[in-house]
Parts: structure tokens; C-alpha cells; sequence
């Protein structure tokens, strides 16, 4: 499967790179949102692609645009990619692009934790709380909470490390009423997609959701949704209170990573060996087929 690292479209204005994602304008008010198969670990990007990567976050993220479509709107605008770009920029596009609405980012990250486990189960031993959301004494790691709770983050520029912040601090941020439709939205998502992967054989311990508002303040769910860079997906076979269950996600990069390589997580990242490289992309590649029943679609087959 080939890869794409960094995209190169010139037919279109580039708007700036993120860790996976590189972005263009298609006019005033769309965007073409590049899907690279960059992969970022402590928020370091690494410097191999793990081929086929992005499009399988896209295909995931367009499966779930379109099944929680009548919760809240998303950004999508139905563009075919290759239509915006020229002939000889298709293949950059094709299976990892979508065009968006050119929305105004909420630049607060709403994440949703169904299970005590990553930063949120370190929070808990050391205060009995997870962004100030107190929780009952003696949970155990990966334990199941009783309803999914809200602890939204601040996003950080390139390279640094979001920040989880209180509730309150959002409200802030960007207003009670915002805040309190965000919450409400993004646990109500977070059950409907929990609730379907289930019948998948697959626990969706925590995910993050971003949104966005157009020119009339309407409310978007944008960039990307329920993908495994965006969530923690456990198999419900192997799942058990007590230890961190596997992931189908890049945990083969950050154990690598934090046990064989001695890195102090920042940049530049040590090299990535072959075998990690394809034990993560096949990773992906199952979590894809597991949720969705799709396999990944290449550029022969897209």
C-alpha cells in the first residue's frame, strides 16, 4: 500500500499542517482536509508514515459523520476531492480527503470518558477526580464509571501538550450556554457510538470530539470522529478491570517508544522499525473492519 506522508496540492492555497492533517482552501467557505498517514505519539510526529493510515481514519470518520448525523451536523459538504483539485493531484486526495464547511474552531477539545483509564485513571489515584469531576472512592483501573463524564481539554499549539481544564474553565472560555450544548451533544454521541460498537465486539473507553461554528453561530462536529487516534477502542474479549486492556490504536508506537528506546518525547522522535510500523497499521486496519465491516479502500480499489 503506498503512503503519503505529506500531501503537495498546489492548484489550492495551503492553510497550514497539523500533526496528520494538511489543509486547503476551496474557495472562501470550504476546505479540503488531507488525511496524511503521519503519525504523531506524545505529541511528537513521527518521521515514517504508517502506509494506509490516513485512509483508514477517513473511511472510519465518514462511517460515523454519517451515523450520528441526526444528533448534531457535522462539516461535511458532499464534494467529491478529486473535483477541487487538479487531475494530477487526484491520487493525493482520493480515499483520504473530504471537503468541509471553512468553519470557526472552538479551540477546546470535548472529550468523553466512558472507562478510568490513560491521564484520567493518573488523575483519579491522585485526587480522586478527573477535571474536577469528583468520582466514588475505589475504582480500579479500566473500570467501567457509572455514567460517561465530560472533562474537556484546551488545545495546545503544534507540539505541546493539550490541557485538561475544569468544566468551568470552558464555560469561560467560550460561554455557558456553548458549553453546556457541547457537554450534552458529546456525551450524547459518545453513548449512541458506545452503544453500536458494543454489538461490534469493541469498548470505546474515551474519545474527544471537535466542533466548530459557521457564520450564522450554527454548531458543527468537524475534523475527525470516533477514528483510534481520536479514541481509545478496546476488544470486549480480552477486556479486564484491573490492567489496561490492549488497543486498537498506536500503542505499539508509545510502547516502543517508552520501553526499547529511552526517548525524553521530544522532538526529533527515534526511528520507527518495520515491525512497529506494521503492527500498528494493521491495528488500524482491524479496528476499521471490526466497527464498520469495511475493509480499507485503496487507490485501486477507491
Amino acid at each position: 500500500m503506498k503512503s503519503l506522508y505529506q500531501s503537495d496540492i498546489t492548484s489550492l492555497p495551503l492553510l497550514g499542517r497539523g500533526k496528520v492533517r494538511d489543509n486547503y482552501a476551496v474557495g472562501d467557505d470550504r476546505i479540503l482536509i488531507v488525511t496524511t498517514d503521519r503519525l504523531s505519539a506524545f505529541d511528537v510526529v513521527m518521521g515514517e508514515p504508517i502506509p494506509g493510515k490516513g485512509l483508514v481514519l477517513n473511511q472510519m470518520s465518514d462511517f460515523w459523520f454519517e451515523r450520528l448525523k441526526d444528533i448534531v451536523p457535522n462539516h461535511l459538504t458532499g464534494v467529491a476531492p478529486e473535483s477541487v483539485v487538479r487531475p494530477e493531484e487526484a491520487a493525493q486526495v482520493r480515499g483520504r480527503s473530504v471537503v468541509a464547511r471553512r468553519l470557526e474552531p472552538i479551540l477546546v477539545e470535548a472529550v468523553v470518558r466512558g472507562y478510568l483509564i490513560g491521564s484520567g485513571w493518573k488523575d483519579y489515584q491522585e485526587s480522586g477526580a478527573i477535571c474536577g469531576v469528583a468520582l466514588p472512592r475505589g475504582l480500579r483501573q479500566a473500570e467501567k464509571l457509572a455514567e460517561p463524564i465530560f472533562t474537556p481539554a484546551a488545545k495546545a499549539e503544534l507540539g505541546h501538550h493539550d490541557e485538561n481544564i475544569p468544566f468551568a474553565e470552558m464555560e469561560k472560555r467560550i460561554g455557558t450556554d456553548l458549553a453546556g450544548r457541547i457537554r450534552a451533544i458529546s456525551i450524547s454521541l459518545y453513548k449512541a457510538a458506545a452503544e453500536y460498537a458494543a454489538t461490534r465486539g469493541i469498548i470505546i473507553a474515551d474519545t474527544k470530539f471537535e466542533f466548530g461554528l459557521d457564520s450564522n453561530n450554527t454548531l458543527y462536529l468537524m475534523d475527525e470522529v470516533l477514528t483510534a487516534d481520536s479514541s481509545r477502542f478496546w476488544p470486549a474479549d480480552s477486556y479486564a478491570v484491573g490492567i489496561s486492556p490492549p488497543s486498537f490504536d498506536k500503542q505499539f508506537v508509545r510502547d516502543y517508544l517508552e520501553t526499547v528506546t529511552g526517548w525524553d518525547k521530544t522532538a526529533p522522535a527515534p526511528a520507527l522499525p518495520p515491525e512497529v510500523i506494521d503492527k500498528t497499521g494493521s491495528k488500524y486496519r482491524e479496528a476499521l473492519k471490526r466497527l464498520t465491516g469495511q475493509d480499507v479502500m485503496d487507490e485501486a480499489s477507491s
